[in-house]
């Protein structure tokens, strides 16, 4: 609910045109609300707006290398999956804070989205992405005969 309200408080003033509108925006918070509590956290990441048409996703992946990390392109879908073959070593670990887990994260790409490139720097994957504007849907100045 809390993710919604910013959205909920933009749409505050719709009901001054439209009649009905307001159970939907409420079924929206309720699904939002369930799929919450179900989305894993790890690994952590974010998502940054580097530039107007320009993204990158950063995945806290320590304890993995490059060959342990997998990203394809599915669709409209990213799917970054990890797995790692790190066995346990040594045995005589006190405490295991480590999660060196098998990890699947999914993204959803806009249509004009491309992967661009990916990098790993220090345990942390960037995965830097571009939207392509197609010529014909860019803004265009008509002049006046």
């Amino acid at each position: 609910m809390t993710y919604l309200k910013p959205f909920q408080d933009s749409f505050k003033d719709f009901d001054k045109f439209y009649v009905g509108f307001d159970d939907v925006l409420n079924r929206m918070t309720k699904i939002h609300d369930e799929v919450a509590k179900n989305i894993p956290n790890y690994p952590p990441y974010n998502i940054k707006k580097t530039d107007e048409n320009t993204y990158v996703i950063e995945m806290a992946v320590a304890g993995f290398g490059k060959t342990d990390i997998t990203i394809e392109t599915e669709g409209d879908k990213l799917v970054i999956k990890g797995n790692t073959d790190a066995k346990e070593e040594e045995t005589n670990i006190l405490f295991q804070g480590l999660a060196f887990r098998p990890f699947t994260r999914m993204f959803t790409l806009n249509d004009q989205v491309e992967v661009k490139n990916a990098e790993m720097i220090n345990g942390l994957l960037k995965v830097s992405l571009e939207r392509i504007i197609p010529e014909d849907k860019k803004p265009k100045k008509i002049e006046i005969a």
